[in-house]
């Protein structure tokens, strides 16, 4: 250590806002160079390394062939897919010096789809899976939590290619369960949730997401059957349809100054309407319409409605999955003072469809359920207005939030919430990118046959940080056998000229069974060297220290806490069979 390029800290990042962001720039595992940008220092490139190491252990044992493509990228085969649009502002894009547009990748598929419609021809080439582990880059909008969100970012990504679905399915499968394998190797607590394919595009997707509190991924599990999504997939389970030829007309009512769901529940329960007799009126019984303006890719804007039962709000996420690849805004006022049949907090789905604003609605709105909504006039709202008898939206969205106790889309039991981290993402791409790129071979029968992908993701640099997020406790941080950076952390505690050089050969005996050591040989007080051994979180630490004068040494289990004395005589066969066991 006294060689070793690191410092450590003793007080937390001023901008440091989760564990892991804290405890790795204090250990010295990384440094911030600015927003969204780390450099790993030589104990966090170690710790990357060996996550690293895992991932390509476990694709070679489904068959990954590693490569490595550029990260600076042309602009061509991403104009073909529309990505270079649909990506938005998180795309980083530059010219060179003739003017040429390129961009720094974010993702690679169609530079994958291109290099094997270069190099391959025929149906006895596949099936192929293909995987590298590259550096990529989005310009977040808001960088943060250090390298749990960065704009520079390690990843491994993987493709497969099949000619046909079944060889897909293969592939997916063998990629879902080398993920497993992966994450318990790294010690990491997950779930494997539904998820949303997104700009990817695609059919069968599913998230990894690490449990954590920290995590910007909600998702919602049953726990009576095991089904797990995240909120952007959630498919909501819809009452049956209701009879509606015995309901009475719906009546419009003066409700004076009554724009917000709130106004207008407290004027219900106030108006003694008979379609409540014997119960209050809650936002549930009313419906209420979110207008906003979309345009896809190129396109031009449009207006939207979006109806929801007035006791849910509209989930931003879920709505932007739901409206993928087109982009939306909710309307300001003046998109409201172009549209003048917009009665702003009266708005009703009559007025919508009678001056052609698409109209779409959650699903729990049914045929036959009765609303109290807007009338489309400033204090007027209608109440009992039937859906399919008074009005017949253009469709469905998910877009409502979704809430602990709603019951589960398999009917299996009510669903519950937590937070997670994504560590990698899959998806059966289909056959999307090489449409684009008509990659085509030629199959048994002589005919030409398109092949079909798969797409597979881990955060690499990510996970980094999310084994520091499981794994760290009020002292530092506490990595896994696995990827620790060292096995075995040797401190000298003892100004003794007998002690260091015992410690010494300790480590060096170490070092020859094998075992990675990291040795403090600083001449620092003991007080700062256990500080920095816990800070640093090698899962053992061996003290030599006080005891030596006895013949004794201490062997410390970073995780457990438990100490145990060891005779220098056999102190390195004893702290082998202990880090080996």
């Amino acid at each position: 250590m006294s060689e070793l390029f690191l410092r450590t800290l003793r007080d937390d990042p001023a901008d440091a806002e989760v564990p892991s962001h804290k405890l790795l720039i204090r250990a010295g595992y990384v440094r911030p160079v600015g927003p969204g940008l780390y450099s790993w220092l030589p104990l966090g490139l170690r710790v990357l390394r060996k996550v690293e190491q895992v991932v390509r252990e476990e694709m070679a044992a489904i068959g990954g062939q590693e490569i490595l493509l550029p990260a600076l990228l042309p602009r061509a085969p991403y104009e073909t897919t529309n990505r270079w649009t649909e990506y938005g502002p998180n795309l980083f894009r530059l010219k060179d010096r003739r003017g040429n547009d390129y961009l720094l990748g974010p993702t690679h598929e169609e530079l994958f789809a291109l290099t094997v419609k270069g190099e391959y021809s025929s149906y006895k080439d596949f099936p192929l899976r293909l995987y590298q582990i590259q550096t990529k880059y989005r310009d977040e909008a808001r960088p943060r939590a250090g390298i749990l969100r960065g704009r520079e970012f390690v990843m491994k990504d993987s493709y497969s290619f099949d000619v046909d679905d079944a060889g897909l399915k293969d592939a997916y499968h063998a990629h879902r369960e080398a993920y497993q394998r992966i994450f318990g190797r790294l010690d990491v607590r997950y779930v494997i949730v539904s998820a949303v394919s997104g700009a990817m595009g695609g059919s069968a997707s599913e998230e990894f997401l690490a449990e954590s509190e920290v995590g910007e991924d909600t998702f919602v599990r049953c726990l009576e059957s095991g089904y797990a999504a995240n909120v952007e997939a959630v498919v909501t389970r819809p009452p049956a349809p209701q009879p509606f030829d015995d309901l009475p007309e719906a009546v419009v009512h003066d409700t004076g100054d009554t724009p917000t769901i709130a106004t207008l529940v407290e004027w219900a329960n106030g108006a003694d309407l008979p379609q409540f007799a014997g119960r209050e009126v809650t936002g549930a019984d009313t419906l209420k319409n979110v207008l906003l303006k979309t345009r896809l890719p190129g396109g031009e804007w449009e207006l939207l409605a979006v109806g929801v039962p007035g006791d849910r709000e509209v989930d931003d996420k879920r709505l932007g999955a739901a409206l993928d690849p087109a982009e939306y805004a909710l309307l300001d006022d003046a998109d409201f003072a172009k549209n003048t049949f917009l009665a702003k907090g009266y708005i009703g789905p009559k007025g919508l469809l009678a001056n052609g604003v698409r109209y779409l609605v959650d699903p729990r709105i049914v045929d036959g359920t009765a609303w109290i909504t807007g009338a489309d006039e400033k204090g007027k709202h209608v109440v009992g207005l039937v859906a399919g008898r008074d009005f017949v939206p253009d469709g469905t969205i998910e877009a409502a939030e979704v809430r602990d106790g709603d019951p589960s889309p398999d009917g299996m039991g009510p669903l519950v919430s937590a937070r997670g981290i994504e560590i990698g993402h899959i998806f059966q791409l289909g056959r999307k990118y090489t449409d684009a790129f008509s990659a085509d071979v030629l199959g048994e029968n002589g005919k030409p046959v398109r092949l079909t992908m798969g797409s597979y993701g881990i955060g690499i640099s990510r996970m980094v940080a999310v084994i520091a997020e499981q794994q760290h406790d009020e002292l530092g941080l506490r990595w896994p056998s696995a990827v620790a950076p060292f096995a075995a952390h040797v401190v000298i505690a003892n100004k003794d000229t007998d002690a260091r050089v015992g410690a010494t050969g300790i480590a060096n005996d170490l070092d020859r069974m094998g075992i990675e050591v990291l040795l403090d040989d600083r001449k620092s007080s003991p007080g700062i060297k256990f500080k920095d051994a816990e800070l640093l979180g090698v899962p053992w630490i061996v003290v030599v220290g006080r005891g030596w004068a006895d013949g004794k040494v201490e062997l410390r289990n970073r995780f457990t806490g438990a100490t145990t004395e060891i005779p220098v005589d056999t102190a390195a066969s004893e702290i082998f069979a202990a880090l080996t066991s």
